[in-house]
């Protein structure tokens, strides 16, 4: 590809068929995945989102959003620091994420309830707190959504020392069809330009809550949904909601 065909239009072209393919390689793993939403919220449980480096844009858009779930927490790195009592410092390190022994403070911070479900969100799927983590909730017996890009994932190594990467643990798995590497446009050069996978995986976020949401409406439950705070009300209606839940919903920072 020539640079002069760089352009907004040619990332929306590729963008939109990466949308189109993450929309039909997904339609059992949404329906499962908004199953164990489904349940999870019928029996009053959160849940929670976790996600390192640029997947916590996904982990965002699960938690605390208007038109989301209101039982949803975020669980990042930065939670060391802001409620573990660890030195800022920590966070800056490059490598932080892929850190052994990280997943179970991590977890312990998150202050989990049985009926909790967790979303964890890695394009790659294969650093070690991540795949600690999944290792950690499967342990202590909740249910786990996978988001990740089956393509990158199978074309890198497992790093972890089981061998397992994400997928392998999940009880649902949603596909984001990232490309490996994540960029969409070939550069000149080799490289590639324009990441796609927080855009498919917003998508697919939105696709489970719509149906777990349809779910509970359909089974009898008044499903517990944010409006925006910027709406007359807005406020005082979600301050409500989230009183269901005191003290379990935590939602990170910086």
């Amino acid at each position: 590809m020539a640079a002069s065909q760089l352009s907004a239009a040619q990332f929306a072209e590729h963008g939109r068929a990466a949308v189109e393919r993450a929309i039909a390689a997904n339609t059992d793993s949404v329906a499962a995945a908004a199953r164990l939403v489904a349940d999870s919220v019928a029996a009053d449980g959160v849940i929670h989102a976790f996600g390192t480096g640029h997947s916590q844009a996904t982990a965002l858009e699960i938690a605390g959003r208007a038109g989301g779930l209101v039982p949803t927490s975020r669980i990042g790195l930065s939670d060391l620091v802001l409620r573990g009592g660890e030195d800022r410092s920590v966070l800056a390190d490059p490598l932080l994420e892929r850190s052994p022994g990280l997943a179970k403070r991590l977890y312990e911070l998150a202050t989990p309830h049985p009926q909790d479900l967790f979303v964890i969100i890695s394009n790659s799927g294969v650093n070690n707190s991540v795949v600690d983590m999944a290792l950690e909730v499967k342990e202590a017996g909740h249910r786990l959504i996978a988001l990740t890009s089956l393509e990158h994932t199978h074309a890198v190594p497992a790093l972890h020392s089981s061998g397992k990467r994400l997928a392998d643990l999940a009880d649902a798995v949603l596909d984001n069809c990232a490309p490996t590497g994540d960029a969409l446009l070939p550069m000149p050069d080799g490289g590639a330009l324009c990441g796609v996978s927080t855009i498919t995986s917003a998508l697919l976020v939105q696709m489970v809550v719509a149906e777990a949401v349809g779910i509970l409406t359909a089974e009898g439950h008044e499903p517990p949904v944010y409006i925006s705070a910027n709406l007359p009300g807005g406020f005082e209606r979600n301050a409500v909601l989230e009183a269901r839940y005191e003290g379990r919903l935590h939602r990170g920072g910086f």
